[in-house]
């Protein structure tokens, strides 16, 4: 590993107050404190992840007003009186952006417990495809269901049918004696509405993950992403990113792919237009025609939003909703001069954690400034990602390529905030479909070219591992 990413590792850093607020401290950040510099909030609790960045301008904060009105509030079928907010559908999975983002927040799979899930998930969607690519070297849709599955629809379509889930547990025990139990998730579907799917069909499971700092990801520079790929490939060991390079619909060019389970899309843009496409079923100058299949015929006759016209969402109250999301800050992060937080650092980083989960950046522009703000350049983030795909083994493989991404690959996500979304959300789901409670069960589903830090974390005492998970939760 490279000096860079190594330097932080004997540093200390102040405990942050409870309450929100747009003051910084002015004393230095070594530590990363300011997970997203300038931007950073100090925030805990329930509405942790939804701040703007402390460092906006009054106008940019009333924009940022706007598009939270337009994430969070629902969508509902045509014709309607509410013409701004009408085009639900044919298909969707959810009525709006904070339905699955709950509080910008993270989505959770069906309760494991409950055996064959009778609720339909809300948060975690279905990806689908087979063999072959698109016109972009994407993934190829299903013919019959699309790219993704939808389990809801407006009145007078067929939904897709329903997705189920079960779980399926697994024993192991660390080197001290100590048991856990994984629980594996089995994915089917059931009451399929337009007939049976290819028998080739490849399914990955996607949670909604939290939605701060995205704006602070989108900036950094894709050189800088490159040389991640580059230092890991110099490196002895089984740690070797890839860049994801994908087609990106707003800029109309293949890019490096940041954002989603596997790096699949390179712009906040291009993903908050596809989600209102493929999640909500509303159309945009980007994505202009519905995604019904042509043995859909009753999803294509469906009414269209805003007295039939297209497309259903305008570009103003798009790029409204683009930039709220940009514009989401990172909490500040907590408890970071405690002994034993301080001693998880360490571990973390003995245990090669830091090489994919890089810690610290410095941003530059946006490709689109006119959606985001300038205040998100020139800040020194701490995100603790490579926006690399690695391979994660066996055990997390879904199987189904996406651009350059295989079967097995996965983005390293990034971890600031990650201890506070039991706060906001309740829960502690984590990985790509939520099977993991809490940080040290997502290590032990870790394999491929993490199994050699996974081993060092089965040998660990108890009051290590408990050591690094308050590390990780504290970011």
């Amino acid at each position: 590993m490279s000096a860079r990413g190594v330097v932080w590792l004997g540093l200390a850093l102040a405990a942050s107050p409870l309450a929100w607020s747009d003051a910084a401290p002015a004393d230095a950040d070594p530590l990363g404190e300011r997970t997203g510099g300038a931007t950073t909030v100090w925030a805990t609790g329930k509405n942790a992840f939804s701040f703007p960045a402390a460092n906006l301008s009054d106008a940019e904060r009333t924009r940022f007003v706007i598009g939270n009105s337009f994430f969070k509030r629902n969508w509902v079928m045509a014709p309607a009186s509410t013409t701004a907010r009408d085009g639900l559908g044919p298909h969707f999975i959810a009525r709006s952006c904070g339905a699955c983002h709950a509080l910008d927040g993270r989505g959770a799979p069906p309760d494991f417990r409950k055996g064959l899930a009778d609720e339909q998930p809300l948060a975690l969607l279905l990806r689908l495809s087979v063999p072959g690519t698109d016109a972009h070297g994407g993934p190829r849709p299903e013919p019959v269901y699309g790219d993704q599955f939808t389990n809801a629809a407006v009145p007078g379509v067929t939904p897709e049918g329903e997705v189920t889930v079960r779980w399926k547990p697994i024993h192991g025990r660390f080197a001290d004696g100590t048991p856990y139990t994984l629980q594996q998730p089995l994915y089917g579907f059931r009451k399929l509405g337009y007939g049976p799917m290819a028998k080739d069909v490849r399914v990955s499971p996607r949670i909604a993950p939290q939605v701060i700092g995205m704006g602070l990801l989108e900036a950094i520079p894709e050189a800088e992403i490159e040389r991640n790929a580059a230092e890991q490939a110099a490196m002895p060991g089984p740690i070797k990113g890839q860049p994801n390079r994908v087609w990106d619909v707003v800029a109309g060019r293949e890019m490096i792919g940041r954002f989603g389970w596997k790096a699949n899309v390179a712009t906040i843009a291009h993903q908050t237009a596809g989600a209102f496409h493929g999640d909500i079923g509303i159309t945009s100058s980007f994505f202009p025609e519905e995604s019904c299949t042509p043995k859909q015929a009753d999803c294509r006759a469906a009414p269209r939003g805003a007295r039939g016209q297209t497309p259903e969402i305008d570009d103003k109250t798009l790029h409204d909703v683009i930039f709220y999301q940009a514009a989401l800050a990172p909490p500040a992060r907590r408890n970071a001069r405690d002994a034993q937080v301080l001693r998880g650092q360490r571990l973390f980083a003995q245990a090669q954690c830091a090489v994919c989960h890089r810690p610290s950046y410095v941003t530059g522009d946006a490709p689109f400034p006119h959606l985001t703000s300038p205040a998100l350049k020139g800040q020194t983030i701490w995100p603790y990602t490579d926006l690399l795909l690695h391979d994660m083994g066996d055990a997390l493989a879904d199987g189904r390529p996406d651009f350059r991404a295989n079967g097995r690959q996965w983005r390293t996500p990034p971890l600031w905030g990650i201890g506070l979304i039991k706060d906001v959300n309740g829960h502690q789901r984590l990985l790509h479909d939520g099977r993991a409670n809490g940080v040290l069960e997502a290590i032990l589903w870790h394999g491929g070219e993490a199994e050699d830090s996974k081993q060092q974390v089965l040998r660990m005492s108890r009051e290590d591992r408990e050591a690094l998970v308050k590390f990780v939760e504290s970011l």
